[in-house]
């Protein structure tokens, strides 16, 4: 099928913006009318679980009745899976049409742009109140615009340190700056709730780490009252642990820095893995591969679509000292085919590395029947 225009037109942009502020995203919205002050939010922030944080949260309110925005970053499934209302894709085309003239003046970038269609699409539908991931840090994030009474830290790991900081104590620091005065913070790790209050927060909740906690704990201080957790329990949602088949057992999950690694593999079944990955240039890719191969004996090293990607040859000379068997296939779909050769009808395939990898084979349809 081909791309819709203005699809196309968001692919086209820079991801990344000559410099970080604020100053280009609230002129845009501005031009807007300022659609992210129609409703307060709950801003997730965070090195990893924000997108499965976010999207319980709001499942979680949708189920007390209320009328829930939710935008989360990066996708598996494609660019409308970014601006969900009551849980149903946006129409992406409208919502991009709705900002373009306004972003191309402006010289918005991709980020930005979506994040801007996603604040003008939930003032349009009129939602009660928006739940909005991150994207890098907060500090300078273009989401650190909106009204947000509740704020979430899921957890802070050493990532994106060129831009955060060395420290997981700075990294903490941009993250915690979306907090506004008196606001509710919610914490997944107790170290950080003096930095919490330092930076104006009226109450601090801490929880365990994970991202059910996290989101019956936002949903709850949002509402002021208790909710059932089951609807965030039994949310399934891409990319996360996902069982894509059976025959071979093949799981997805987009751990894309050490961190995602360390959570993903206590949760994976007792199984050896043939492990199918594509990670960032910018990760700390030798630890990545080598932990990986605590539950994997075959590596089928690809890359994926995003230009910080390691070359599939590249990626595949790192894991050699790790593996007992490793192969370079550039291609992530014919990856996946080998990797599923490999694997062997009885056995395990893990698919792993980037979140953006996830996104290529879901976009390209290389798809096996679901059990």
């Amino acid at each position: 099928m081909a791309r819709a225009d203005h699809v196309a037109w968001l692919e086209a942009l820079s991801p990344w913006p000559a410099e970080f502020g604020l100053d280009r995203m609230r002129r845009l919205l501005a031009d807007l009318g300022d659609p992210q002050r129609a409703y307060p939010a709950i801003h997730v922030v965070g090195t990893n679980g924000k997108g499965s944080t976010t999207l319980m949260t709001a499942a979680l309110l949708r189920d007390q009745g209320l009328a829930v925005g939710a935008t989360i970053s990066p996708h598996v499934l494609g660019w409308p899976e970014r601006i969900q209302v009551d849980g149903v894709h946006a129409d992406l085309e409208a919502a991009l049409a709705r900002v373009r003239p306004h972003a191309e003046r402006h010289g918005a970038t991709q980020f930005e742009v979506v994040t801007a269609a996603a604040f003008a699409e939930f003032a349009e539908r009129g939602v009660d109140v928006a739940v909005v991931e991150a994207g890098l840090g907060g500090r300078h994030d273009a989401t650190n615009v909106v009204d947000a009474p509740v704020v979430v830290l899921t957890n802070v790991a050493r990532d994106h340190t060129e831009v955060l900081g060395d420290t997981r104590e700075q990294i903490a620091a941009e993250k915690l700056a979306v907090v506004t005065p008196g606001a509710i913070v919610v914490l997944g790790e107790p170290e950080w709730e003096e930095p919490a209050r330092a930076n104006g927060a009226g109450r601090v909740e801490l929880v365990s780490r994970s991202n059910l906690a996290l989101a019956v704990a936002a949903a709850e201080a949002f509402l002021g009252r208790v909710v059932d957790p089951r609807p965030a329990e039994e949310l399934r949602l891409p990319g996360r642990l996902e069982h894509r088949s059976e025959h071979p057992l093949e799981i997805w999950d987009g751990a894309h820095n050490i961190a995602g690694v360390g959570y993903l593999l206590p949760r994976l079944p007792d199984r050896r893995f043939t492990i199918v990955a594509s990670i960032l240039r910018d990760k700390n890719v030798d630890a990545m591969l080598r932990a990986l191969a605590a539950v994997g004996d075959a590596l089928v090293a690809t890359e994926s679509s995003n230009a910080r990607a390691v070359p599939a040859g590249d990626l595949a000379r790192l894991g050699e000292p790790h593996f007992g068997h490793v192969e370079a296939v550039e291609d992530p779909g014919r990856a996946r085919d080998r990797g599923r050769e490999l694997a062997g009808a009885d056995g395990a395939l893990l698919v792993t590395g980037s979140t953006y990898l996830l996104a290529d084979l879901s976009q390209r349809a290389y798809d096996v029947p679901r059990p």
